[in-house]
């Protein structure tokens, strides 16, 4: 393990000969994976950046002791937040992805041909090289050549662009740290302004169990720029609680397509998972109908 002082972090600890990852969501729950090897860990100029080989997840990216995708469950989540909003948009030419260093998002929007350029802004250049290279069920080590890797703040690309991008996937991590302004009413503005006047958003929303206030407020800031806006869920069993949110803000109606055009190798969406994920539990239907 490469590790500043060759001592553990502090989310990596034995326990009588076995060495375990615990993530602290919020001070209130711990979730320990057990893990067989650490693959690669180093200190980016932003974050502490593992690759794990778990038990039960197999292979996961680890930001600053927080799991964001594991090879078991990562496609349900990239597949979520590319195909669904893709089906929206049928002419979709030009993409813009914010985030998503695992390559998964990436991946699958690679999967359409009709889309011709596919920007991917990631702030962290070792979170790209280490999914690339050590966790290839997630990123397929990706090199097509319509994606155009960008390593810089999101936040800071979108400013001054107007009317570039038929379609911005926003695949942040958690509102803290690098990714905090990822979800702000300021950023989504830019946003909106980056789109062409049919175009639409996507934003992973978090958890509806544990985080409804930071869906809730996603969901009305978004609302307040775009006219048409949908809430979607998943499960994604590494993710606290497991259900976990999408919203996708659009400048073209979000009527539900006749036909799907959903690529045949996805693992987890077809077209029945793409009309019924946005059947919303009754808590959640009342949450976004008060903001």
């Amino acid at each position: 393990m490469k590790h500043q002082g060759n001592a553990l972090p502090p989310y990596l600890h034995w326990d009588n000969g076995e060495l375990w990852l615990t993530e602290d969501d919020r001070d209130n729950l711990k979730i320990s994976y057990r893990i067989k090897k650490v693959i690669f860990a180093e200190p980016s100029e932003y974050q502490h950046v593992m690759i794990l080989d778990s038990y039960d997840f197999g292979r996961m990216l680890v930001l600053d002791g927080v799991v964001q995708t594991t090879s078991i469950d990562g496609h349900i989540y990239n597949e979520m937040i590319t195909h669904v909003p893709l089906q929206f948009h049928p002419n979709a030419k030009r993409a813009l992805i914010i985030g998503g260093g695992d390559c998964g998002a990436a991946r699958e929007a690679a999967k359409y041909a009709r889309l011709e350029t596919i920007d991917m802004v990631e702030i962290d250049e070792k979170v790209v090289r280490a999914c690339k290279e050590h966790l290839p069920a997630v990123s397929g080590n990706l090199s097509d050549p319509r994606v155009q890797f960008i390593y810089g703040d999101g936040v800071a690309f979108v400013q001054g662009k107007e009317g570039v991008y038929d379609v911005v996937m926003i695949d942040s991590s958690d509102p803290v740290g690098p990714a905090e302004a990822l979800f702000s009413p300021e950023f989504y503005a830019n946003v909106h302004r980056a789109l062409k006047e049919d175009g639409l958003m996507v934003c992973q929303s978090q958890s509806p169990i544990f985080h409804l206030d930071i869906l809730t407020r996603t969901y009305r800031n978004i609302r307040e720029l775009f006219p048409h806006v949908l809430v979607y869920t998943a499960v994604v069993p590494t993710y606290p609680g497991g259900l976990w949110s999408f919203t996708i803000g659009s400048k073209r109606p979000l009527d539900l397509p006749a036909q799907t055009a959903i690529p045949n190798d996805t693992k987890y969406v077809n077209d029945a998972v793409f009309r019924q994920c946005f059947a919303l539990p009754e808590f959640l239907r009342s949450a976004l109908a008060a903001k």
